[in-house]
């Protein structure tokens, strides 16, 4: 039997050394890497006029979300984002709130510094509809496996999506891994977009 202590140990061991190789990249590396990966992915989704979306917004070195999200706004999608800002008491919230992206000119800096929408939050059931989530991740696996940052945000969002909606996460190619620690709640996405294309979980 796995010690639950040694496994956790392990995991953030793993994140600490995925984030340092993020560190180390150059800004062409990324900035190539990160053209592409767009790319591969506004070709996967094609025509997402009257799509809901939803999607973070990166912060560099994460892989980059900001054109994916602007193509999608311009291209007809209802385009929703995370808002991180703490509840009015200060208190952290378990789970992101969405709201609408409207354009940068809407923008304001939430928790962290993060970029996030100052048009009203949703409320719980904002993702009701959706049609597409794209989620954060240090690494995935070809099966679909993500690790996340370990705020496990993401997690929680899956568990509550639609039957229908498809789960997306982006990662380098020297990300997608063959393995990965994982948990019961760790819950896998449909589709992992690289710099070198798109696949379908398999």
């Amino acid at each position: 039997m796995v010690d639950p202590a040694e496994f956790h140990a392990a995991k953030q061991a793993l994140r600490a050394a995925l984030r340092q190789r993020r560190d180390v990249r150059s800004e062409d590396e990324r900035a190539d890497a990160d053209a592409r990966r767009t790319a591969a992915v506004l070709d996967f989704l094609g025509d997402v006029s009257g799509l809901t979306v939803a999607s973070y917004l990166s912060v560099v070195p994460e892989p980059d979300t900001t054109e994916i999200v602007s193509a999608l706004h311009a291209g007809g999608a209802r385009v929703l984002l995370p808002v991180l800002t703490p509840h009015a008491d200060g208190s952290r919230r378990e789970a992101p709130t969405w709201a609408v992206y409207t354009g940068p000119a809407g923008m304001r800096s939430g928790l962290w510094g993060i970029p996030e929408p100052s048009s009203p939050p949703l409320g719980p059931h904002a993702l009701a509809d959706v049609d597409v989530i794209i989620t954060s991740a240090l690494a995935a696996t070809a099966s679909g496996q993500r690790l996340g940052v370990g705020g496990g945000w993401f997690d929680r969002v899956l568990a509550g999506a639609p039957a229908s909606c498809v789960s997306m996460t982006l990662v380098s190619a020297d990300e997608l891994l063959e393995t990965l620690p994982c948990e019961p709640w760790d819950l896998r996405v449909d589709v992992i977009a690289t710099e070198a294309g798109v696949q379908r979980a398999t």
